[in-house]
């Protein structure tokens, strides 16, 4: 394939979830509700973290970035597709599903990397209470967050440059509602031997590690909740790990089902389907876990609203 073929692609045809045009207005109604949930949920938390001085804590901070993170995830994929309903149009261009593919590898490792840094800051509150405050000082908390950024930013950049190699075909569908790399490099006509290599490794550390850390926390953790007398206080402590577990069960749960119904049906529509889950659900769902069981988070959005109510 000469190189001549790359620059005639500058479109890509996003199938979406269906192509019945009878769904389309319900999948418009469906998706368009949930973003603005999703928006308006996150951003309530991060509002009611910056304005409450009580939430002014590392757990609370990473919580906010959590937050933002989770604005920019469902950003980057719901409003192109709605935007491609509403025109009636599947069209993305290649810069712009080059840009998804970037920023959907940036977010959705922010999200795995920030559910760890949360898990660790847990584990010092819990296993070394006295020296918290200490530990998780604010240059540490800013530092673990730029770390996070940095890594991520340089890991999808990466991809993206060996994704600038490859070759495409005029025409070229992608059975999905967005831009994913594993879809991208499915279509290319050209070798994809080494963005698949890199993909596998990159995938698997950027798992292995993330994880690894979590359950090590939690390990931790609850060696530590055995070694308390007073129920009471193993309650207490623990109830603080509550929404984090939720949270990183529903991330980590999702993510395993698109994977394996990817293995398992090897079908592209069924794959997408099971991906709204960790894409759009996930995200959507976090602010409800974190303000219902969390009494901290309640009484913030109660001071907030109260405060909004009474503004002229």
């Amino acid at each position: 394939m000469g190189a001549g073929n790359k620059t005639e692609v500058s479109v890509f045809l996003l199938l979406g979830l269906s192509e019945d045009p009878e769904i389309q207005p319900l999948l418009f109604g469906l998706f368009l509700s949930m973003y603005l949930v999703t928006v308006l949920g996150n951003l309530l938390i991060i509002l009611a973290i910056l304005f409450d001085p009580h939430l002014h804590t590392p757990m609370y901070f990473f919580l906010s970035n959590l937050s933002l993170v989770d604005i920019c995830f469902t950003s980057t994929t719901i409003p192109k597709m709605l935007l491609n309903i509403q025109a009636h149009s599947k069209d993305i261009s290649y810069i712009g599903c080059i840009a998804q593919v970037y920023f959907f590898m940036v977010f959705a490792g922010m999200d795995d990397f920030l559910l760890t840094v949360m898990a660790y800051d847990r584990y010092v509150a819990i296993c070394h209470p006295l020296h918290y405050t200490v530990i998780m000082n604010p240059r540490l908390c800013v530092l673990l967050v730029l770390i996070c950024w940095l890594t991520i930013f340089w890991v999808s950049l990466i991809h993206i440059l060996l994704v600038g190699r490859l070759t495409f075909c005029p025409g070229t569908e992608l059975p999905h509602f967005f831009c994913e790399l594993a879809q991208i490099l499915k279509v290319a006509c050209s070798d994809t031997l080494i963005n698949n290599i890199c993909l596998y490794v990159a995938t698997a550390l950027l798992c292995m590690f993330p994880l690894t850390g979590i359950l090590f926390s939690y390990s931790q953790i609850v060696s530590s909740l055995m070694r308390m007398s007073s129920t009471e206080g193993k309650y207490k402590a623990f109830s603080t790990c509550g929404s984090h577990l939720s949270v990183v069960s529903l991330f980590y749960g999702t993510s395993l089902g698109v994977y394996l119904t990817s293995a398992v049906t090897h079908s592209s529509q069924r794959s997408s389907v099971a991906s709204v889950m960790y894409t759009v659900v996930t995200p959507m769902l976090n602010p409800f876990i974190y303000s219902l069981r969390n009494k901290d988070v309640k009484g913030a959005l109660r001071r907030l609203s109260r405060a909004a109510a009474s503004c002229p």
